[in-house]
């Protein structure tokens, strides 16, 4: 396929990736120490760190099509140390002192992530530059004012809570009361950082075969194909990295659900809008409505714009013609320009998208099965892209056997139970979205504080 169509990300760098040829499939049948299904970001971070750890391992990652071609190449760009479950919602299953080691290490991933990027000289456009969340409404507000008191509570986030003077004064949205700022997440290009990854994993020993589907994997073995032919990988133990696509795969199925999330690119904006709109280099932005959405400026000055919408598709398939929706296209300009008037006008260049990993309960987790020598780690409902990171060092120290500060982590080895059969599933995951739909439309109508988003947010995590 014509891998420049995955995005804008991918489409900045075709040239650069020397058009996405993919790397060689599995010619014979092979053993390792390692085998892992996926060459997203999951599946490098984890073979990163257990080569860092012991070079002389023998790490094999399967990748159907390219490195980075799932959700690690397609997301909003945010590094940020944001994790499915709030903090409150850990602290009531965990306990406090669980809830604030989760967002700690939350909150250094965004700084090892930059360490790294720097380390192995990966350009993925890496900037410290926080990210701001407009409140515009009153039961918004409200919503900002529990961040940040939430914040204050646990005394690990660093939010800071602005007034109608200061955001008035600092951005072009007419309509904000308020903002929460922290400086915990980083802009990057994601599609740089996994590409790079990509080629220090294969620099520090690892073997990536792309164009190589996995069919199934049991005790060890994985059974594949490349190249029209059947394949075996026997390992020590297999890591499932597979994130929304392993829905496609028997050994997950029902475990994850995929949920897809849709971007928009602009044009290059002139300096001279920016500073009206007042978003800066390195800054991420969303605002505190129930269906999120979520922007950053881009290294090269283009608004990268994207959000829910989309509905999930009967019986959790996966196709290319579900990665663009006309309406959501339509959707996520019209949100742009109400949020950023100086916009308006801004042609919009790139429209794509695709599938989100969410389980049950939407709470992420990682974990290793020794006796049957399986490793997982996803669920990480569109806040992967540092969180990953965080999977890759706690697969490395629990498949090394290390008793670590990262492998007592609450999240690890927690599972979620399955989601339903269809058509149950299909009925379920949609009324979801229209009620944040409707929750919305709710407070705008009300100003108060939706119901429908209070009886929601127990089953997503809040």
């Amino acid at each position: 396929m014509d891998y420049r169509s995955t995005g804008f990300w991918f489409d900045s760098i075709a040239e650069a990736e020397g058009g996405f040829v993919p790397r060689p499939g599995l010619s014979e049948d092979v053993e390792a120490d390692v085998a892992i299904v996926g060459a997203g970001l999951t599946g490098l971070w984890a073979a990163y760190y257990l080569l860092q750890a012991d070079p002389s391992l023998r790490v094999v990652l399967l990748e159907k099509e390219v490195a980075g071609f799932g959700a690690s190449g397609r997301n909003g760009g945010w590094c940020s140390a944001l994790f499915p479950w709030s903090a409150s919602k850990l602290e009531e299953r965990y306990g406090f002192d669980a809830a604030v080691a989760q967002r700690r290490a939350m909150v250094g991933t965004v700084h090892e992530v930059g360490r790294v990027a720097e380390t192995e000289g990966i350009d993925c456009d890496y900037r410290l530059g926080g990210t701001v969340t407009f409140a515009r409404s009153r039961p918004q507000v409200g919503a900002a004012r529990a961040e940040f008191a939430e914040s204050e509570r646990f005394g690990v986030d660093r939010v800071a809570l602005w007034g109608t003077e200061t955001v008035r004064g600092r951005f072009g949205v007419p309509d904000a009361i308020a903002a929460t700022y922290t400086p915990d997440c980083a802009r990057i290009h994601p599609g740089k950082l996994v590409r790079g990854l990509a080629r220090v994993v294969e620099r520090a020993g690892g073997t990536i075969a792309e164009g190589t589907e996995v069919v199934s994997w049991s005790d060890g073995v994985v059974r594949a194909r490349s190249g029209g032919a059947e394949r075996t990988v026997r390992a020590g133990v297999v890591v499932n990295a597979t994130e929304g696509y392993g829905s496609q795969v028997e050994q997950v199925g029902r475990r994850i659900l995929p949920l897809y999330s849709l971007m928009i690119a602009t044009e290059p904006l002139p300096d001279a809008v920016w500073e009206r709109i007042g978003i800066e280099h390195g800054q991420t932005f969303t605002d505190f409505r129930n269906l999120i959405v979520y922007g950053q400026r881009t290294a090269d000055n283009r608004f990268a714009f994207g959000g829910r919408g989309a509905r999930y598709h009967l019986g959790s398939t996966i196709r290319t013609e579900y990665d663009r929706s006309p309406l959501v296209r339509d959707h996520l300009v019209r949100t742009l320009f109400e949020l950023f008037p100086d916009a308006v006008g801004a042609r919009v260049t790139h429209h794509w998208g695709g599938p989100l990993g969410v389980p049950r309960d939407w709470h992420a987790s990682v974990g290793l099965d020794a006796g049957r020598k399986e490793a997982w780690a996803g669920g990480y409902v569109g806040d992967g892209l540092s969180t990953t990171n965080l999977a890759g060092r706690t697969l490395a120290d629990l498949i090394g056997g290390h008793d670590t500060a990262l492998t007592r982590l609450p999240w690890v080895g927690h599972r979620s139970r399955e989601w339903e059969p269809e058509p149950l599933r299909f009925l379920g995951a949609n009324a979801g979205l229209v009620a944040m739909e409707g929750a919305d439309l709710e407070e705008r109508v009300t100003g108060r504080s939706s119901l429908v988003a209070r009886a929601v947010a127990p089953l997503i995590g809040h």
